[in-house]
């Protein structure tokens, strides 16, 4: 038995010998391998990441420009419709009078004068009267075609606004699901998505200064002579609306990382509770009237003294970079932007039909600081 005990512990101890291999140490350069394919790995999300936000930076710019067509759009509208108004209570109101004074033609108004001088007056009189009534008449016809072709405009202007919409809302789902997909496998994956946004706001102030660059030199080139001045306006006018629109202190906003003033971030929020109930309009930046997510980010922080760019992809890679977001900072996404305002919360403007109200914070946002 004894020797029985002695055989198997000889079996036991060689087959744990052999199924239990010594495992190598991994060599220097199977670590540097794996470093290279991290850093790679890295470095492909990064600009895809980029890509997908520019691309919703473009399709935002757009949208803000198509929104502001459309919001002058049914400004001009309103003001020709009620310009009708007036012109047919003007006309009721004449035909009215002429109603009240009998009536007598002009033909015995003229047989009634009573001298040669009177007759001439009264003649005069009668030719203003019908020119004044017909020209009357011609203002209210092209008031009333105005309108008709205002509607037609601001109908096109609309259709081409919901098309624009679902683009960019398909480009919003595709970063937030590339986002998604890549939270188990990069560690770093909030560092990487700020980089990213960086990235793009600095793609999209090169583009607007290579624009402006070009329009400046094609006012210059075309200006001369008495043309000159009308054409400096021209290429004025279009390199500030362009940075007013799309950009607007997109250089000088994004490097503006604030002085850390919890003073200055209180205002900013204060401006966003100012604004809770007011309608979400695409192209919108008119506080108590009209705003859309990017525009009441703006308004905010124009309210505490600070100026930062009008696009949610300009602002989201400009400022600071916060890791833990204070009151006063913006919650970035790919296409939108809100203000936070502590306990997880944020103010923003969500989307059509909605106004700016408080919402929690969602998904897998970046924040930065401006104050």
């Amino acid at each position: 038995m004894k020797r029985f005990g002695i055989r198997l512990l000889t079996a036991v101890a060689a087959s744990s010998m052999i199924v239990t291999p010594v495992m190598a140490a991994p060599s220097v350069d199977d670590l540097e391998s794996d470093k290279a394919a991290a850093q790679s790995e890295v470095s492909s999300l990064q600009a895809q990441l980029t890509d997908l936000l520019t691309k919703i930076g473009d399709l935002e710019a757009d949208l803000i420009s198509k929104g502001e067509e459309v919001i002058q759009a049914q400004e001009d509208l309103e003001e020709a419709e009620a310009k009708e108004k007036q012109q047919y209570e003007d006309m009721k109101l004449r035909i009215k009078y002429m109603y009240e004074q009998g009536g007598s033609s002009a033909l015995e108004t003229l047989i009634a004068s009573e001298s040669f001088s009177d007759f001439v007056n009264k003649a005069e009189y009668i030719q203003n009267v019908h020119t004044y009534d017909r020209q009357m008449l011609d203002e209210y016809v092209a008031t009333t075609k105005q309108i008709e072709e205002l509607k037609t405009t601001l109908e096109d202007d609309q259709k081409k606004m919901e098309s624009m919409q679902t683009e960019y809302e398909a480009q919003e789902a595709e970063l937030s699901q590339t986002i998604e997909s890549k939270k188990d496998e990069v560690a770093n994956l909030d560092a990487q998505i700020q980089a990213a946004a960086e990235e793009a706001a600095r793609q999209a102030a090169e583009q607007q200064a290579a624009e402006e660059a070009a329009a400046d030199n094609n006012g210059g080139n075309n200006g001369g002579g008495n043309n000159g001045g009308a054409v400096n306006n021209g290429g004025g006018t279009t390199g500030g609306s362009t940075g007013g629109s799309t950009g607007g202190s997109t250089g000088g906003g994004s490097g503006n990382a604030g002085s850390g003033n919890t003073s200055v971030a209180q205002t900013i929020v204060n401006a966003a509770y100012s604004q809770l109930g007011v309608p979400y309009v695409y192209g919108g930046s008119t506080p108590g009237s009209a705003l859309d997510c990017s525009g009441l980010t703006q308004y905010c922080h124009r309210v505490a003294g600070i100026s930062i760019a009008r696009t949610s992809q300009a602002q989201g890679g400009g400022g600071k970079a916060v890791s833990s977001p204070l009151p006063g900072d913006l919650v970035c996404y790919g296409g939108h932007v809100g203000i936070y305002i502590g306990g997880g919360q944020m103010i923003h403007a969500p989307h059509t039909g909605d106004v700016v109200r408080v919402a929690s914070v969602y998904g897998s946002p970046w924040y930065r600081r401006y104050w």
